[in-house]
């Protein structure tokens, strides 16, 4: 048997209805009930933390004829930013409560509120609603610096001790401007307790709020400021800048080109781009870097010379390498420059002459042994490898607690913790990151904060954000070991920034790369993905099937009769432990579309706990960028009762709507981290456009013993797999790790 052969696009489908029982690959599986068209169940935000999208205003760079700012003033803000920080600092501790519920509103003002409510909710990514689509996560666009992450509730929410006359005041305000009363709270919590005076005074800040675009805050000011306002007003353009930057943050940017943001800011009829970045670094609202050589030996370099970032040199030869300006908000900023400090500090505060070669002779692979000897001379090591690999860090976990060290591992998801965890022999050396540094799971901190381990593995570390990864190495105490390891061809992380990528880019710390391949024609097959390669693999076992498709509807059908029927019957593998993984929550073979077939299928009902019934299969979104996976048990005055992963967890009544959404089918960025007995990943042809090498390497890699493709993409799939590697991310992470040594 054959699977997905290479540069060609499946043919016919045989005549025999099984799509998992024949012997073809491309044979469409038996007639099943045809799924009923149900209403949209509003689940699930557009695909999330997609690092492929663009990154400002009309998605590509501007050309190089657009000038950079100018080096002097770029220079004095670098100095400026040390003062920043103290400030930055003070916010560390600040928590959130609730949103309040809004009113019932029409027109414009409800148009508004849907859009917010769509972003809070997790229905839309926060950059649904802008001019180009770029799939990302949806974020808060409170400028808060500390990387908290592990939070239990909607994104955006009123800061505790907010009265109701602020919140009352500021509901004054939007009604006048015509945007919705229900926007208040989150005002409130964004501005502070004088958000009425501040929006009054700069009604571009209504901007800070998810969900809000250009054209609704302009609105909004043209309502309170009549004509007195105009798109230079610097209050305009200088909210239009942090906007750019917290957008390109939804993408997974800490900072952008400042010729780019230049560019986007003329598509917002902006005259003078240039005047307005200069106006937005002055007020604080970006800070501004510098990457490129610096000269100290002309400093009457020519100021347009300085502009451009280019100069000739004393003699008027060569020009010198251009200096790239960067912008990037300070929550960003701070974390990448501690992250920075921190694995450097690991890097030099680990003893180097731990002998560990009694372990390393008793590991079960050779991969393994350099592992551990690796992590013996080093304070940061870098593993990468495939799902095989994850018995490598394992080994070293075991054989470090062997030599009496504190050692565990933590992991993106549940999921990979109890993989882990049956691999290390114990649950007490794996966690999930977000509750070891939540405080709910590990051994806790000792009397000065920090974590009480000796050595820390990260297992899923591409998914590893800049703030979270922050928040990790500021947890470490001086000496602990810390191994960061994953597999560099799946999707990055939801949140800004690229830490794993960028350790490795950065050559910051020894590399152990895997010689230990994944097996079966799965692992064969993906592993052609990695290096760009859609190759013919054997599976005699059906262990890869093909499922070509005309059309979205029929997309669906094969799919539902795939997790229902084929597998089950053919494969062994129930449909509990089968999971649909398509590119987005939208369309006619989306997420939303599938569940609501998958359900009809496999658990029907009316939906009487919010739209759920004992028994759905669900995806609980505690916070941006975490999924977790559970079954419905039941409901009650407390809110819905979920099992996940063998944990009970309440969702109040309130947030059901936000956090809770049915999980037959996930997206591929919901689904990094963990694994299956069987996959079904569905490609309807409106998807081509949402197809890239890491997204196909990500799907394709969820199931363990199967996978069925539902193909409807023709040739985009070769293509995507052949050309369309991922879209780095600008960050700033590996300039800062390389200035350090390392």
């Amino acid at each position: 048997m054959t699977a997905l052969p290479r540069g060609e696009s499946p043919g016919p489908s045989a005549t025999d209805d099984d799509s998992v029982g024949t012997d073809e690959p491309a044979t469409a599986p038996a007639s099943a009930e045809d799924a009923d068209a149900v209403a949209d169940e509003g689940e699930g935000e557009d695909e999330a933390g997609t690092a492929e999208a663009g990154t400002a205003e009309g998605g590509t760079p501007a050309g190089d004829d657009d000038a950079a700012p100018a080096l002097s003033e770029a220079e004095a803000e670098l100095a400026a930013q040390r003062e920043l920080r103290e400030r930055i600092e003070k916010r560390k501790a600040e928590k959130e409560g609730p949103i309040p519920a809004g009113t019932k509103l029409s027109g414009p003002a409800a148009d508004l509120l849907a859009a917010v409510r769509a972003v809070e909710s997790g229905e839309k990514p926060g950059d649904a609603f802008f001019d180009s689509p770029a799939p990302s996560p949806a974020r808060r666009s409170v400028p808060a610096p500390a990387p908290v992450r592990e939070r239990a509730a909607e994104p955006v929410r009123v800061a505790q001790g907010a009265s109701a006359e602020a919140v009352a005041a500021v509901a004054a305000v939007l009604a006048e401007g015509g945007a919705p009363e229900a926007l208040a709270g989150p005002a409130v919590g964004t501005l502070g307790a004088q958000a009425a005076e501040t929006l009054r005074a700069d009604p571009w800040l209504l901007l800070s709020l998810p969900g809000v675009t250009p054209e609704h805050a302009d609105g909004f000011a043209r309502a309170l400021l009549g004509d007195g306002c105009g798109p230079d007003d610097e209050r305009r353009t200088a909210a239009l800048v942090g906007w750019l930057l917290e957008r390109a943050a939804l993408q997974g940017h800490t900072a952008l080109d400042a010729v780019q943001v230049r560019a986007a800011l003329a598509t917002r009829a902006v005259t003078d781009p240039e005047e307005a970045v200069q106006h937005a670094i002055a007020e604080g609202v970006v800070l501004v870097f510098q990457d490129g050589p610096e000269d100290e030996e002309t400093p009457g370099a020519d100021a347009a010379d300085e502009a451009d970032g280019t100069a000739e040199d004393a003699d008027g030869g060569a020009e010198r390498e251009p200096v790239q300006v960067l912008l990037g908000l300070d929550r960003y900023a701070l974390a990448e420059e501690s992250l920075a400090d921190g694995l450097a500090r690991l890097v030099n505060a680990c003893e180097k002459d731990a002998d560990w070669s009694d372990a390393a002779a008793a590991a079960p692979s050779p991969s393994a042994a350099e592992l551990i000897r690796t992590a013996a001379a080093h304070g940061l090591v870098a593993h990468t490898g495939g799902e095989a690999a994850r018995a490598e860090p394992a080994a070293l976990i075991a054989a470090a607690n062997g030599l009496g060290l504190r050692a565990l591992g933590a992991t993106h998801s549940a999921d990979g913790r109890q993989r882990l965890a049956a691999a290390v022999g114990g649950h007490g050396a794996a966690v999930t990151l977000a509750g070891l540094l939540s405080g709910s799971e590990g051994p806790g901190r000792d009397d000065e904060g920090a974590l009480s381990v000796d050595l820390i593995v990260v297992l899923d570390a591409p998914q590893l954000d800049v703030e979270t990864g922050a928040m990790l190495v500021e947890s470490l105490a001086d000496g602990t070991r810390l191994v960061l390891s994953g597999d560099p061809g799946v999707l990055g992380s939801a949140g800004a920034g690229r830490v794993f990528a960028d350790v490795l880019a950065a050559r910051a710390c020894p590399q152990v790369v895997s010689r230990t391949p994944d097996p079966g024609p799965i692992g064969e097959l993906v592993s052609g993905i990695g290096i760009g390669e859609l190759n013919q693999v054997e599976a005699p076992g059906k262990e890869v099937v093909i499922v070509p498709v005309r059309d979205a509807g029929e997309a669906v059908h094969r799919t539902v009769q795939l997790v229902a029927d084929s597998v089950p019957r053919v494969i062994g593998v129930p449909a509990s432990d089968t999971q649909v993984i398509t590119v987005g929550h939208g369309g006619s073979a989306g997420t939303r579309a599938l569940n609501e077939a998958l359900k009809q299928r496999l658990n029907p009902g009316p939906g009487r706990f919010g739209g759920f019934d004992p028994g759905d299969r669900v995806a609980h979104v505690p916070a941006p960028g975490r999924t977790v996976p559970g079954v419905v048990v039941s409901a009650d005055a407390e809110g819905l009762h979920l099992d996940c992963a063998g944990s009970p967890v309440v969702v109040p009544q309130e947030r059901v709507a936000a956090s809770v959404r049915h999980a037959w089918a996930l997206s591929a960025h919901q689904a990094a981290g963990m694994r299956w007995p069987a996959a079904v990943v569905v490609l309807p042809g409106d998807a081509a456009q949402g197809l890239s090498r890491p997204w196909v390497y990500t799907a394709f890699s969820r199931g363990e013993r199967h996978l069925s493709v539902v193909h409807g993409v023709d040739q985009a799939l070769p293509r995507a797999v052949a050309q369309s590697p991922a879209q780095d991310r600008t960050t700033r992470l590996r300039a800062l790790l390389e200035a350090s040594g390392g």
